[in-house]
């Protein structure tokens, strides 16, 4: 067992972990942070996205030690003062969500996506989310979302 400090959704945390205990397992099991989902276990579906030092990272593929000192922020820790960030409320409203197994992974690589390219094309968004799939609502309604998402955060 290696100890290791993150700081999760801004909460410095110190674990003893195993050297290949993953970072989707400390959420999930140590810290009982399960919105970040586990879907392939291969890194191809982009449910266990998470923030590390505001880089997306696949949390199932990411060893726990490797984000050793960083800032790790999960689908929990990106709803402010009560309220949902604008991605989390316009997938709502645009009906981008039907089971939302995907919606935590796809949200946190929006965010990371719209930080870097405010005012992407249809295009760009696509590109972005081509790790992450879902299989129940398409895209179309989901790149509305983050359309009128990236309008409401560029104003």
């Amino acid at each position: 067992m290696q100890q290791v400090t993150l700081i999760v959704n801004d909460v410095p945390r110190t674990l003893l972990v195993h050297p290949h205990e993953l970072l989707i397992d400390t959420l999930r099991e140590r810290l009982g942070l399960t919105g970040t989902k586990r879907g392939c276990d291969l890194g191809s579906c982009g449910s266990c996205t998470v923030h590390a030092d505001e880089v997306p990272v696949l949390s199932c593929l990411t060893p726990t030690l490797r984000c050793h000192g960083k800032a790790v922020v999960t689908i929990e820790g990106i709803a402010q003062n009560g309220q949902l960030h604008p991605v989390q409320r316009h997938l709502v409203e645009q009906g981008g969500i039907q089971c939302g197994y995907c919606t935590p992974g796809m949200v946190m690589t929006v965010i990371a996506f719209l930080r870097h390219e405010p005012a992407p094309s249809e295009r760009r968004i696509r590109e972005a989310l081509s790790g992450n799939l879902c299989r129940c609502t398409g895209y179309t309604k989901i790149i509305a979302a983050v359309k009128a998402a990236a309008r409401e955060m560029s104003t």
